[in-house]
C-alpha cells in the first residue's frame, strides 16, 4: 500500500495537484523518482537521502519508488522535494503523525533537512489555496508571503524535523514570515525619470496616454523623426498606477519563472524590447517554455519602438495576448498558459526615411517603399490598436499648459477605482465583454448612430466599434461622468482615426 501526500505542481501560473506517491520494496538500496520529473527532480534523490539523514531516518535496505502523478504531465523544479520527505517518512513507519488529504507540502530541501524556497512558488501557494487546501506548509524564509490577504492556512517551517515535530503533534508553528515590504522607491530607482511636465506641448498625445493608462488600451504613435515618440512613451510608467495586490504577486512569478530579478513592487513594469528581438524573446516559449517580454509587461506597458522594423511575423503574434491578455505556449511536452495583461505602446515613422507628410522637410521615398513600410503593420494588428496618436514637431516657442505626470496619475488612479467599482472586480473597459459593457454603460440610440456613420465612413470593423464604445467609456470614467456622451463617442472616433480636432476643456 503507497502512501500518498500532496503538492503543488504549475503549468505557466496555473497550478495543480501532484501526488508524491511512496512505496518501500525489498531488493536493492536505491531511490527511483518516476513520473516525468525533469533534471532537478531526478537529482532530488541525493538531497532526500541528506535531509533523511539530518533527522534521522533511516531508509537504508531498501528499494524506495517516488511516483509523481498525474503521471502524464512533466513535472518541473524542485518544489515537491518536502512532500516526498513526508511520503517517505510516513512509508517507512518513521512519521506517525496524521497527514490529511486537505494538506500541501511546498519547499525544496538542503542536505541538512533545511526547507527553501524555489521559483515560482509565491504562485503554487496562491494555487493551493484556490484548489482547496486547508493547510500548506511553506518555507518561513520564503519572501512575499506577508503580502497575501489570508495567511491562515499556511504553516511556515524552516526545517524538516520541524515539519516531523508538528504532525506528531509536539510544538506549535508560528506563524511567522520573513518581512518583505513592498519596495515603493522612487520611479527613478526603477530607470522611470522622465515626468510629462518635462514635454513641451503634445497636449493631445498626453490626453490619449492619459486615457490609454485609465483604461488599459492600445497605443500607436506615428510621427518624424525627433517628433517626441520615444520621450511621451518613456514618460507614461509615471502615471500608471500601483499595480493590485494580485497582479503584483503574478508579476514577481512571471519575472522568478523567467530567471531575471525583480522585488516585490507596486510600481507597474515597463519593457522595452529592441526591434531585433525573437519571438520567443517577445511572446515566451522555448524547450522549457518561459515568459517573454509580453507576460513580463504583465499590470504594466509594453513599449515597441520603431515597430515597424521588427518582423512582421513577429508582430502578427502580439494577436492573442493583445485580445486574450495571456499567451499559451504549446509543446510536446504540454502546454501552458501566461498572463499577458498589458498596454501596448507603439511607435513607428511614416515611411523608411520618416518624412512622410512633414512639412519642413522632403520625402525621398517612393510610393511603393512608403505602402511596403506602412505594409509591415498587418491590419489584424491595426484593428486592436485603439488609439492612434499623429505626431508633428512643436513649435518650443509656443506657451503650453504643464501637465504633470503626479496629477495625470490621479486622475488615471480614481478612473480604474471607478471601473473597479463598476465591474465588482479588478477589470479594466478594455478587457470587459461588450455585453457587460453595455449592462453596465447603456448606450443611447443617437450614440448608436453617430458609431455607425463613422463606421461606414472609415470602414471600421466589429472590433474597432465595440473598442471605440469602450473608449468612449474610459474618457467618460476620466471626466467622471456616469453615462457616455456624445462628446465622450467623438473624442474616442477621433482618437481612433488619428485626428483629434476637439477643443474642450481637458485639452487647454
Amino acid at each position: 500500500m503507497a502512501t500518498i501526500v500532496k503538492s503543488i505542481g504549475l503549468k505557466g501560473l496555473e497550478g495543480y495537484v501532484v501526488g508524491a506517491e511512496a512505496q518501500s520494496l525489498s531488493g536493492v538500496e536505491q531511490i527511483s523518482v518516476i513520473g516525468l520529473p525533469d533534471a532537478s527532480i531526478k537529482e532530488s534523490k541525493d538531497r532526500l537521502k541528506g535531509a533523511l539523514h539530518s533527522v534521522g531516518a533511516d531508509v537504508s535496505g531498501r528499494h524506495m519508488i517516488l511516483l509523481l502523478s498525474p503521471t502524464e504531465q512533466k513535472k518541473n523544479g524542485p518544489m515537491t522535494d518536502l512532500a516526498m520527505a513526508i511520503a517517505m517518512l510516513k512509508e517507512t513507519h518513521q512519521l506517525v503523525g496524521d497527514v490529511k488529504p486537505s494538506t500541501a507540502f511546498l519547499g525544496t530541501l538542503s542536505l541538512d533537512g533545511s526547507i527553501h524556497e524555489t521559483e515560482g512558488m509565491l504562485a503554487a501557494v496562491m494555487q493551493a489555496k484556490a484548489l482547496g487546501f486547508s493547510s500548506v506548509y511553506v518555507p518561513a524564509e520564503m519572501g512575499g508571503l506577508d503580502h497575501l490577504q489570508d495567511i491562515s492556512f499556511l504553516k511556515p517551517v524552516h526545517h524538516l524535523q520541524e515539519v516531523m515535530d508538528h504532525l506528531n503533534g509536539i510544538g506549535q508553528l508560528k506563524l511567522t514570515f520573513v518581512h518583505s515590504t513592498v519596495n515603493e522607491e522612487p520611479l527613478e530607482k526603477h530607470g522611470y525619470s522622465l515626468d510629462f511636465s518635462e514635454i513641451v506641448g503634445h497636449i493631445v498625445a498626453k490626453r490619449g496616454l492619459m486615457v490609454a493608462a485609465a483604461g488599459g488600451h492600445h497605443v500607436l504613435m506615428s510621427g518624424p523623426p525627433g517628433c517626441g515618440k520615444s520621450m511621451l512613451a518613456s514618460a507614461f510608467p509615471s502615471i500608471l498606477p500601483k499595480m493590485t495586490e494580485r497582479t503584483m504577486i503574478d508579476s514577481y512569478s512571471l519575472y522568478q519563472l523567467a530567471h531575471e530579478t525583480k522585488t516585490i513592487t507596486g510600481v507597474a513594469p515597463f519593457r522595452h524590447p529592441h526591434h531585433s528581438a525573437s519571438s520567443v524573446s517577445l511572446i515566451g516559449g522555448g524547450t522549457t517554455p518561459r515568459p517573454g517580454e509580453v507576460s513580463l509587461a504583465h499590470g504594466g506597458g509594453l513599449f515597441l519602438d520603431e515597430m515597424a522594423e521588427f518582423p512582421k511575423k513577429t508582430l502578427d503574434m502580439l494577436r492573442q495576448p493583445l485580445e486574450t491578455g495571456k499567451v499559451t505556449i504549446s509543446r510536446v511536452s504540454g502546454t501552458v498558459t501566461y498572463p499577458a495583461h498589458f498596454i501596448l505602446i507603439g511607435a513607428t515613422n511614416p515611411c523608411p526615411c520618416g518624412y512622410h507628410g512633414a512639412k519642413d522637410k522632403y520625402c525621398t521615398c517612393t510610393a511603393k517603399q512608403i505602402h511596403s513600410y506602412q505594409q509591415r503593420l498587418s491590419g489584424p494588428i491595426l484593428d486592436r490598436m485603439d488609439i492612434m496618436l499623429r505626431l508633428t514637431p512643436v513649435n518650443l516657442e509656443e506657451k503650453f499648459e504643464t501637465w504633470t505626470s503626479a496629477d495625470m496619475k490621479a486622475k488615471v488612479t480614481e478612473a480604474r477605482k471607478m471601473q473597479y467599482e463598476r465591474y465588482n472586480e479588478e477589470i479594466l473597459n478594455s478587457q470587459v465583454s461588450y455585453d457587460r459593457l453595455l449592462d453596465t454603460s447603456p448606450i443611447l440610440e443617437d450614440l448608436k448612430e453617430r458609431l455607425q456613420e463613422w463606421s461606414m465612413k472609415y470602414h471600421f470593423s466589429n472590433r474597432v466599434q465595440v473598442n471605440i464604445l469602450r473608449t468612449a467609456r474610459t474618457i467618460a470614467d476620466l471626466n467622471g461622468e456616469e453615462g457616455i456622451s456624445m462628446a465622450d463617442v467623438n473624442e474616442a472616433i477621433q482618437f481612433r482615426v488619428g485626428h483629434v480636432t476637439l477643443v474642450d476643456d481637458v485639452y487647454r
